[in-house]
């Protein structure tokens, strides 16, 4: 295990960053591994962060909730997540999630890429800036769509037989970790969400004002509590589906990075402080300054 305490300079390179959600706590067919412990000014990160190559595409894997599923959605620190994953030169995110299908067509053990997010969670931090700095970002289109659709497209060549890919559709992120009511269920079905989960939301909004293009390969693992065949959701149904899922996204993801390592494709998310930025550096306290660098260095200039 190597120690890392990221200057902004002397920095390894590695573009792809895959977060891994429940049931995916590990990479598989990874080489040139390496296990960096990044220390970040929002934290310690989740897990230690992995680092390898796939077919000549290098990524970083870091398990959301840790390799032993020890932090609860609200607990997960999404800060010093992304800000490790930025400082490793993370500029494309493959996010894997575990879902609910909050409609009909949309089964358990198939596949989505989501384009939507509504997100109501209440309890956790959401943004980098605060404390003297104020940025706002767009976030309209909340996932890279160029992302999306190289994803989609790796989807579509490793979807097993009798799966479906979605493409398009809204992800309501709910606070957790209890799953829903009945009636929430159904009023998340009438705003026409597709997908229920509890952590992507707060990782694309972090994403956007880290400069990462973030999109997400939903798996489906359950109807939650809406479908009259299935009212209700056990961690024992979860499970299963999601192991009979884990071997598809780890092929999904490696067919997406070599994609995203051949193409390298462009997003707004990679200038979206462009214009987002509102305080004057001058006004901006030191700390503050020293702790967003990673992010404002190509606007404000290099902190020190």
């Amino acid at each position: 295990m190597t120690t890392v305490a990221p200057t902004i300079s002397d920095l390894p390179t590695a573009l792809i960053g895959v977060l891994g959600g429940s049931g995916l706590y590990a990479m598989e067919g990874l080489s040139d591994v390496e296990e960096l412990q990044i220390d970040t000014p929002f934290g310690a990160p989740s897990d230690l962060l992995v680092k390898g190559r796939i077919d000549g595409a290098e990524l970083v894997f870091l398990a959301r909730h840790g390799r032993h599923h020890s932090y609860l959605p609200s607990e997960v620190p999404y800060r010093a997540n992304l800000w490790a994953l930025r400082s490793l030169g993370v500029r494309w995110i493959l996010s894997c999630s575990a879902v609910g299908s909050l409609q009909e067509p949309i089964r358990p053990l198939d596949l989505l890429v989501p384009d939507q997010f509504i997100d109501r969670t209440q309890l956790r931090p959401s943004s980098f800036f605060g404390e003297g700095a104020v940025a706002h970002v767009g976030f309209s289109d909340p996932f890279c769509p160029n992302l999306s659709a190289l994803l989609a497209e790796a989807v579509a060549e490793e979807l097993p037989a009798g799966r479906q890919l979605h493409r398009g559709g809204t992800y309501l992120c709910m606070e957790g970790p209890a799953f829903s009511t009945k009636a929430e269920s159904e009023l998340y079905r009438s705003w026409g969400c597709s997908v229920i989960g509890m952590t992507n939301h707060t990782e694309a909004r972090l994403a956007r004002e880290a400069e990462m293009a973030y999109t997400t390969l939903a798996m489906v693992t359950d109807y939650d509590c809406w479908h009259p065949d299935h009212d209700a959701v056990t961690v024992d149904l979860v499970i299963s589906n999601l192991r009979a899922n884990a071997s598809t996204a780890q092929r999904v993801v490696a067919n997406a990075a070599r994609r995203i390592h051949q193409q390298r494709p462009a997003s707004y998310a990679h200038r979206a402080l462009a214009h987002a930025l509102m305080t004057a550096k001058e006004q901006v306290p030191a700390a503050t300054r020293q702790r967003l660098d990673l992010f404002t260095r190509p606007y404000w200039g290099p902190f020190n």
